[in-house]
């Protein structure tokens, strides 16, 4: 029943165009997913990863075109991390500067060279060039040359006005063991995961997405979760048998859970935990090949069989949207 790592990360966008050229295009990730909110169909859920969509790649997004933008504060997960190659910094930093892209000055953290992005609704994003991720391969049709191509995730950060109480539920329920500290900032690495073979068969430890960050930020207001920030993090277990056992046990030390939900490409289960930030466990199964072709994910509106029935009028409400081409340009969805 151990947490492997991140499973995904959801955020709120606004437009869907702009959303595809900047996760799509600029950043290189795989549009693996083009499906529909299930809670709310009149709008896109878009998922996007490496090639085949593998759990610690994920990021997806509910883009509503009318969403206010948010503000990010305690209760929430403010930074989202991407693993890049070492030395690749300096590349990314270009590429920012030729598109536009708001982007700070690389900072040493925890022996690793972090540069904060903001993407176009002001999503606090994170590039982390560290050792161990040379040898895991991006996607091959992705727009940025594969030295320098996003890995999956490094981290998320969680931003909460006191820290104990998040911290005992990581390392005492979840699994996590302390990793680092640097003033009010308390690294967690997920003890399984980290030393678990990379599900895609890279090498050991390389596994995506195991590490979090809790920083313990007392003066800062609470956030409000709109465009611009973080809806919730994802965390993954292998199946639904594990799942059921976390059920349980979340429930059995007080926590309000859900029922389990069926996201068609995954199982998934939601609870707060201490600080306010929304979590999720998800499985790893069955997986984003489950209802297309790994080599045309992506690239057809996806519906669950409860939808399909109603494809025609959720097609005629959603905004066509352009897939970027491998050279920058746009072609035809």
């Amino acid at each position: 029943m151990a947490i492997l790592g991140i499973h995904h990360v959801t955020a709120i966008a606004t437009d869907p165009q702009t959303n595809v050229d900047f996760y799509a295009g600029t950043l290189g990730l795989r549009l693996v997913k083009r499906t529909v909110n299930f809670d709310d169909p009149g709008a896109y859920h878009f998922y996007y990863g490496d090639e085949t969509g593998r759990p610690g790649t994920i990021l997806t997004f509910f883009p509503w075109p009318m969403a206010r933008r948010g503000q990010r504060g305690t209760g929430q997960a403010t930074v989202t991390s991407f693993s890049v190659p070492e030395g690749s910094l300096g590349w990314w930093r270009e590429r920012f500067a030729a598109h536009g892209v708001v982007a700070g000055d690389p900072e040493e953290r925890f022996e690793e060279d972090a540069m904060v992005v903001l993407d176009p609704d002001g999503l606090m994003l994170e590039l982390v060039a560290h050792a161990g991720v040379a040898d895991v391969a991006p996607w091959a049709g992705a727009a940025v040359p594969e030295r320098h191509a996003i890995r999956g995730f490094r981290s998320v950060t969680l931003a909460v006005q006191g820290y104990e109480k998040t911290a005992a539920l990581l390392t005492g329920t979840l699994g996590f063991e302390p990793a680092g500290e640097r003033r009010n900032r308390f690294r967690f690495r997920v003890g399984a995961g980290a030393a678990a073979a990379d599900a895609s068969g890279g090498p050991s430890g390389t596994a995506p997405g195991t590490l979090v960050d809790v920083v313990c930020s007392p003066d800062v207001a609470p956030g409000r979760v709109a465009a611009g920030t973080v809806h919730h993090v994802a965390w993954r277990v292998a199946g639904d048998a594990e799942q059921a056992r976390w059920r349980a046990a979340l429930a059995g030390e007080g926590l309000d859970v859900t029922p389990v939900l069926d996201r068609q490409y995954f199982h998934s289960i939601y609870f707060r935990e201490p600080g306010g930030v929304l979590f999720e466990i998800a499985t790893d199964s069955p997986g984003f090949a489950l209802d297309e072709p790994v080599a045309s994910l992506g690239e057809a509106l996806k519906l669950p069989p409860w939808l399909e029935p109603h494809r025609e009028r959720i097609a005629g409400v959603l905004p066509p949207i352009t897939l970027p081409k491998p050279d920058g340009g746009e072609g035809a969805a």
